[in-house]
């Protein structure tokens, strides 16, 4: 296989378990499938990693990893 096509492959596969995650958390049922609502929550999430309050980003990063990580947990457990 080519490598543009390997790494075409790889990205692919990368944006499809990203949207996984954004079905997961439930987000698509709850914007209606708006997807100017859902970039719309991503630009917010950008920006405040980027510093726009009061909370510092490596709490908010350490805070939001806390809470995937219990709710992988917890499909596992449901499996």
């Amino acid at each position: 296989m080519r490598d543009w096509a390997k790494a075409r492959r790889e990205r692919t596969h990368h944006l499809i378990e990203l949207g996984g995650l954004v079905q997961k958390a439930g987000l698509v049922d709850l914007t209606d499938d708006d997807r100017a609502t859902l970039l719309g929550a991503f630009l917010d999430i950008a920006g405040q990693l980027q510093g726009g309050n009061d909370t510092a980003p490596t709490d908010l990063k350490t805070r939001w990893r806390r809470a995937g990580l219990h709710a992988f947990d917890r499909d596992r457990e449901q499996d």
